[in-house]
């Protein structure tokens, strides 16, 4: 496609979302017909070829930002130091809003010897009241700070509200069809509303229940159960490979919805989610039409990642045979790494499942709505999974559940920043090493981009310069 007065582009000189002759320069903060004007003296007047960026913008709820989310991970794996910093960086962070009084040693200690469920829920919005705080501080007004909510929780209602009293950006809701979003938040207009779905059926029960409403969601996750850590949007594990869950099935089927719904007009952007982890599959799939990808277990085990650093360890270390699904607790299939408890656990499960009987939660707060392990459903996983990822949190690799991706990461075994890791994503950039010379994507530091970038000068200025559009206050 050429643009009116541009004439024809020179080969490999395409950056998402603008088009300029020679010139490929992005600017994160700026309109695209600013960018010229915001280029630094020093590359003004001369050619500038910059390959693979990403140039696209999310746009949610009048905020311009980087296409890329970080996914809601719990228990408290993805709290206000990750969020917070995504945030600041001009993305979407995203606090996962389970038990997140494990953080606090002083809520801990109020219920400790507790099994009141009032008192310990009354910890947890606590917690998340603090969490949301300290992530917006930390992101000092850049990017967009979310909080995930399960539908699968006993305290779901009390989690949304909560999180939008607490001045979240965004609710996202997963584990279950968030029908009843809308009427939860109606006294909160500004704040962004994400349901996390995996087929177009799921997009189109939410899209005519919602529009009864009155509302629209703000943005839709895809997340493909194939691929996606933690609990899985499929009914079976025989499920999991369904064609009907691919990415570009569900983004076309979405497309056709909006059309059949008449809400083409409405852009509601679509953020495809679930094995992600290269450079190449972000501009794919945004190629395909996805307005951002969502990625989850790549934060999890950046500098950043609010987990103990044996967590991270095991995520970054799992081979591909390490990587199993099973029943959770919650009736829904989940991923996670086959570390000593679950490979105990695996070997024993039908036997549990069989000899699965009604029993009193000795957590105490009753954390599911239907749990299998509490409520006795042999179909449904026999374990206490709120103290096995308690016990993940705080890297203790022969009690914990570790949920991760089955795909590779993007650094290996390596933990690294959640700057370098954005860099990565939008431009294909990697970490340089002694005596590498090339230039940095968004900044500060040293890179060198696979397919050959000029040295000298950084590109562009810092991604924390990415702010909310100022003419949307």
């Amino acid at each position: 496609m050429v643009q009116p007065g541009l004439g024809a582009m020179p080969p490999r000189a395409m950056c998402h979302g603008v088009f300029l002759t020679k010139i490929k320069v992005c600017h994160p903060r700026l309109p695209h017909t600013a960018i010229l004007g915001a280029l630094p003296p020093s590359s003004r007047g001369s050619t500038v070829l910059v390959q693979n960026v990403v140039c696209k913008r999310l746009r949610i709820k009048g905020r311009t930002l980087l296409p890329i989310v970080q996914g809601g991970m719990g228990v408290g794996v993805s709290a206000h130091r990750l969020a917070g910093t995504v945030a600041s960086l001009g993305a979407v962070g995203t606090i996962s809003s389970v038990d997140l009084r494990r953080h606090h040693p002083d809520l801990m200690e109020q219920s400790r010897r507790s099994r009141d469920r009032q008192l310990i829920d009354s910890l947890n919005l606590e917690a998340l009241r603090r969490e949301v705080v300290a992530a917006l501080q930390l992101a000092s007004g850049n990017g967009l700070v979310a909080v995930n909510v399960m539908r699968a929780v006993s305290s779901y209602a009390s989690y949304v509200t909560q999180a939008c009293e607490s001045g979240a950006g965004a609710v996202v809701v997963g584990a279950g069809l968030p029908l009843d979003l809308p009427e939860l938040t109606a006294d909160f207009p500004n704040v962004a509303l994400i349901p996390i779905l995996s087929d177009a059926r799921g997009i189109g029960l939410v899209l005519k229940k919602w529009m009864r409403r009155n509302r629209l969601p703000d943005a839709i996750v895809i997340e493909n159960p194939r691929y996606a850590a933690g609990h899985l949007g499929a009914p079976t594990l025989d499920g999991l490979d369904h064609p009907n869950y691919a990415s570009q099935q569900v983004l076309e089927g979405a497309r056709e919805l909006f059309k059949t719904l008449g809400l083409e007009a409405e852009n509601i952007p679509l953020i495809v989610a679930g094995g992600i982890h290269r450079h190449e599959q972000v501009r794919h799939l945004l190629d395909l039409g996805a307005s951002a990808v969502q990625l989850g277990t790549a934060f999890a085990v950046t500098e950043e990642g609010d987990a103990h650093p044996n967590f991270k360890k095991v995520l970054a270390e799992a081979k591909p045979e390490d990587i199993v699904t099973f029943m959770s607790v919650a009736g829904l299939p989940a991923r996670a790494v086959r570390t000593p408890w679950l490979a105990s656990y695996l070997e024993k499960e039908q036997k549990l499942q069989r000899a699965a009987k009604p029993r009193r939660c000795t957590v105490g707060f009753d954390c599911l709505q239907q749990c299998g392990l509490r409520d006795g459903i042999g179909k449904h996983g026999q374990f206490c999974i709120d103290m096995r990822l308690a016990h993940a949190l705080s890297g203790n690799i022969e009690r914990g559940l570790f949920f991760r991706g089955s795909e590779t990461l993007p650094f290996g075994h390596a933990i690294r920043p959640v700057r370098e890791l954005l860099d990565y994503l939008l431009g294909g950039a990697t970490q340089a090493r002694a005596g590498d010379r090339g230039c940095h994507l968004f900044g500060a530091g040293t890179t060198v981009h696979p397919n050959g970038c000029p040295t000298g000068t950084p590109l562009r200025p810092s991604l924390s310069s990415v702010r909310k559009d100022q003419s949307a206050q």
